[in-house]
């Protein structure tokens, strides 16, 4: 299977997770604030190239900074509106974000890698069609949730050991969002 054999038209929808894909990861922390917040080279290009080729495009986020009680909804919302003007400022465009607040040890529905964020956006749009989209993570999780939904998956990493081990749950690989762009 290659991307150009799926045929992919605005007919796909494109899932993405944030930390990591989107922008800056902090190792062992989060993202509590806007002035923390950093798009990874090439995204916002990335971003232009994906909103002129999918139908649709969400981020997936899990954000349990919120369920640690290290921040807000309120902190999440203003992070997440510096990040939608930037993308919008760059010709991209998001359909909608959904987030998890919740704590991994919840194990909630809600909770990459579980489907409720995708369930959620099936319910908001109910043209999506998992077989006709793709989940693009950084993160085991994120395959998983992908593998969850039906989608096809690609894998953000530089890093061989962890799509070897993973394979199963790994259609695509790509060291960064830019590097999947450009394959349109």
């Amino acid at each position: 299977m290659s991307l150009k054999t799926l045929n992919i038209d605005t007919t796909w929808s494109l899932f993405l997770d944030r930390d990591g894909v989107i922008n800056e990861r902090i190792i062992g922390d989060y993202i509590k604030k806007v002035k923390e917040f950093h798009f990874l080279p090439g995204v916002l290009e990335a971003l232009h190239v994906f909103a002129n080729k999918f139908g649709k495009v969400f981020v997936v986020t899990n954000q349990q900074g919120i369920g640690k009680g290290l921040m807000n909804e309120t902190d999440l919302t203003v992070i997440h509106d510096h990040m939608l003007a930037e993308i919008k400022a760059h010709g991209g465009h998001i359909h909608k974000i959904y987030h998890s607040p919740y704590r991994a040890e919840e194990n909630s529905v809600f909770r990459k890698p579980n489907p409720g964020l995708a369930r959620k956006a099936k319910i908001d749009f109910p043209d999506i069609d998992f077989e006709k989209a793709i989940m693009v993570g950084d993160s085991i999780t994120d395959m998983q949730f992908g593998r969850n939904t039906g989608m096809k998956t690609v894998f953000i990493t530089s890093e061989k050991e962890q799509y070897e081990d993973n394979s199963d749950l790994i259609d695509f690989v790509f060291a960064d969002l830019k590097g999947f762009a450009g394959t349109f």
